[in-house]
């Protein structure tokens, strides 16, 4: 459920799945103009340019933007308010128009102001016509009251806790301990308002603010559990939803942790194949077999003993590689990357360093600068601030050494991973419970899954989907990546553009088996 943002294809649609390494390339892309005067009016919205985006991040010149204040805890609705952050391409035929598509690019905790500009260009012209796309920044990220801990590594991927080379977890516990405190020292009290749930508050109010009785709404990763509980909140105010790339909601957040180390092992396979039809070049193994061991020991080499990077003051991990290749994995066309990315390790390792290797693992440490106002550890805060505050975690710390031992062995892949001890065990008991999410209530939800989701496996989409009952409908792909839609099935695409434009669920699941990789 964690995003890297990127270029090319349809991944610059979402800001993807969780930035868990600093590998970061946006593209927008444009289309036609929009007919904003003929819009209806969001009366309570004063609509005006967006904030400032990050330095050398382009904005489409089409967005506008508007603020809409909420409260910080919906116990107390007349105290302290905070702001959320909302952005709008309009219609481009009001006569057409059936009204708004509220967009969230998942995370947790990526901002999404830009994602209408993003998600656009792969939408025909019966989508651009029939709704405003809305972005936001979820409240405490980016441009919405952003929240920080003063991490001193920023990163999502710093947090990831992964085990020593030995598989002891000593040093995560100290670690997860400290990053609790350091959050409660900094951010205070308030973090623990900063929820999944209060958030779908914030967007009942944002539609509420747009002058609309209904919204409907497409999220991704971790996007998918924010409109399930707006949707279990609200589900009278609930048009139609696409959930892509689904977390199951009786698994938040530790056991949806844990499906991390199945899903890696179902889809590694896709990538260790691209890597082995370059064997003649790339030397990592002539079958996905092959690669596969050459990977694991390149990573326990790099667990032992890091690798500097020449002209930076950085090392190479083994907890790194593996972030790395989890980002990677988000999307198809970055496969060949990514075994480029091994390759480049490899001969990192062996101290025999080429240009190209260089330039390979230049991408991968380069840092993104945060947008003007927004501190760097925003994401990395908000994702602990979400995770750790939907739900309780266990607090039982030995526990957590066992459970790492049990899921090292059983998926070497991750290392044991998913299923340590994170700062959560540390944290404050949330506000309140996770909300219930049952089969009751309207039709109005088509889930989109890979096959083959690491972030996102395909047993926590068809766990949703068994929760949510009569509730949806379930388009399953025979695909590998984090994406569904505009990844070369034009079965899973027909089936989302037909529900957008008639609000028609399909009357059975569906089984796609003609991806086309593009």
């Amino acid at each position: 459920m964690t995003n890297i943002r990127r270029s090319g294809s349809r991944g610059h649609r979402f800001a993807a799945a969780l930035a868990v390494t600093t590998l970061t390339v946006l593209g927008v892309a444009a289309c036609d103009s929009a007919d904003d005067e003929d819009a209806p009016a969001a009366a309570a919205l004063a609509w005006g340019p967006c904030p400032a985006p990050s330095p050398g991040t382009p904005r489409d010149p089409r967005l506008t933007c508007a603020k809409v204040k909420v409260p910080l805890d919906y116990g107390h609705p007349d105290g302290t308010s905070i702001e959320v952050a909302v952005s709008r391409l309009a219609s481009t035929d009001s006569k057409k128009r059936h009204g708004v598509l509220l967009l969230n690019p998942g995370g947790p905790a990526l901002a999404g102001l830009d994602t209408p500009s993003a998600m656009a260009p792969s939408l025909p012209k019966s989508v651009l016509d029939g709704y405003d796309l809305v972005g936001f920044d979820p409240r405490g990220v980016g441009t919405s009251t952003p929240q920080s801990c003063g991490l001193q590594n920023p990163s999502v991927a710093g947090l990831f806790p992964y085990p020593a080379a030995d598989g002891s977890i000593d040093s995560n516990i100290q670690a997860a301990r400290a990053t609790s405190q350091q959050c409660a020292t900094k951010a205070g009290d308030n973090l623990r308002y900063f929820t999944t749930a209060n958030t779908a508050r914030d967007l009942d109010r944002v539609r509420e603010a747009l002058g609309e009785a209904k919204i409907s709404y497409w999220g991704q990763s971790y996007g998918t559990y924010l409109g399930t509980v707006y949707s279990s909140l609200y589900p009278d105010r609930t048009d139609r939803m696409i959930l892509e790339g689904n977390v199951d909601p009786t698994h938040v957040w530790a056991g949806e942790a844990e499906s991390w180390g199945k899903g890696m092992a179902e889809h590694f396979p896709d990538a260790a194949a691209v890597a082995a039809g370059q064997h003649a070049t790339l030397g990592l193994g002539a079958t996905a077999g092959e690669v596969t061991r050459t990977y694991l020991a390149l990573a326990d080499r790099l667990d032992r003993r890091p690798a500097p990077v020449p002209g930076t003051p950085q090392a190479l991990t083994g907890a790194m590689l593996r972030s790395v290749t989890y980002a990677l994995l988000i999307h198809n066309n970055t496969l060949p990357v990514l075994a480029q990315v091994w390759k480049a390790a490899a001969d990192l390792a062996d101290g025999r360093l080429t240009d190209a290797d260089g330039k390979v693992l230049q991408q991968v440490f380069a840092e993104a600068p945060a947008a003007p106002g927004v501190p760097a550890d925003n994401q990395a805060t908000m994702f602990l601030a979400l995770t750790c505050g939907d739900a309780e975690w266990s607090h039982d710390v030995g526990s957590y050494a066992r459970r790492t031992a049990a899921d090292r062995t059983a998926w070497p892949l991750t290392a044991g991973m998913p299923a340590n001890i994170w700062p959560c065990a540390f944290w404050p008991q949330p506000i309140e419970k996770p909300v219930t999410v049952t089969g009751q209530g309207p039709r109005t939800t088509l889930i989109l899954q890979n096959r083959r989701d690491h972030a996102t496996p395909w047993d926590s989409g068809l766990g949703l989907r068994h929760v949510l009952g009569n509730r949806a409908a379930f388009v399953g792909v025979d695909n590998g990546g984090h994406y569904v839609y505009h990844e070369g099935s034009a079965c899973a695409d027909t089936a989302t553009i037909g529900f957008l434009d008639t609000g028609r669920l399909p009357d059975r699941d569906i089984d796609c088996t003609d991806v086309t990789q593009h």
